[in-house]
């Protein structure tokens, strides 16, 4: 008997969806930073067994879009409650409610098994995490609930495990060796764009996107050509930063970051564009492959 299906991760911004993902693939598929709207795509991770194959979905973090960019991304997470074998419901420690109440009565209302993970019990104390358990247990009773912790693996192995159980019979939907859906250069962008948030505040990561022009795989070297966009000539000259080596920063870290990835030696060309207004412009975001309306 194999089991295949589709196992959605949803929740708000900062509850560590990219992290419990990554936990669960082995691998640093999605960019975690500790700053919201992180994940602007729906990346599938994929975790293949001789019997089974899961197949899960990262989702954006739910927010209340502000302009047609966050549009696109919340269209993402519609998207995963259309396909889903398995809904995983994901909240953290002294979190009290969902940001979108239509999201939340999708999920009290789902007719597919749906998963509570309350994580980040490693910064909690046996009190908060017995009144925190009640409370999520009462909001959605038609959840199975497990606390946990993503960053430390606390009880990932059980939740894996109820994955499976909870599988419909079905052939693999990908090829056995497959991690992702998304091709090398979406990973050049994500790790460009992970160092972009670490390292500048306010506005200046939300403006930006990531291309990368070129990508050329040799023997024992991958050469790649990026270009950062940003909305406005200000945020270009912060983004080089003076004399360039804010940009050289961000160069070097993505550099190591994807010889990990790859496992090869790695030559990084990074270039700053100005794009204006590209989060409100229709045919700007189908290009960055986002859904735009």
């Amino acid at each position: 008997m194999h089991k295949a299906g589709f196992v959605n991760i949803i929740g708000n911004p900062n509850v560590g969806k990219s992290t419990l993902m990554n936990a669960f693939v082995g691998e640093k598929l999605s960019i975690i930073t500790s700053k919201a709207q992180t994940t602007r795509h729906r990346i599938l991770g994929i975790v293949n067994g001789d019997d089974f194959q899961v197949v899960l979905s990262d989702t954006p973090g739910i927010i209340k879009p502000a302009y047609e960019l966050q549009e696109s991304m919340m269209g993402f997470v519609k998207s995963a409650f259309e396909d889903a074998d398995v809904l995983i419901y994901m909240v953290e420690i002294g979190e009290k409610e969902l940001k979108d109440d239509a999201f939340f009565k999708k999920i009290t209302n789902s007719k597919i098994p749906v998963l509570l993970l309350l994580n980040k019990i490693d910064r909690s104390n046996q009190e908060q995490l017995e009144e925190q358990a009640a409370l999520w247990q009462s909001k959605v009773p038609n959840a199975e609930f497990y606390p946990i912790s993503a960053l430390t693996g606390f009880n990932i192995k059980n939740v894996f495990d109820r994955i499976i159980e909870l599988l419909p019979e079905s052939p693999a939907f990908y090829p056995k060796d497959q991690l992702t859906d998304k091709p090398e250069r979406f990973f050049v962008n994500e790790k460009i764009r992970e160092k972009i948030l670490m390292h500048y505040k306010k506005e200046i990561p939300y403006a930006v996107e990531v291309d990368t022009e070129e990508f050329f795989e040799e023997e024992n070297i991958i050469r790649m050509r990026s270009v950062i966009m940003v909305e406005r000539e200000t945020q270009k000259g912060i983004i080089i930063g003076h004399k360039g080596s804010a940009l050289k920063r961000v160069g070097v870290e993505a550099r190591k970051d994807l010889e990990k990835f790859f496992g090869k030696q790695i030559h990084l060309e990074l270039y700053v564009k100005v794009n204006k207004n590209w989060r409100s412009n229709q045919n700007q975001l189908k290009r960055f492959g986002y859904n735009a309306k």
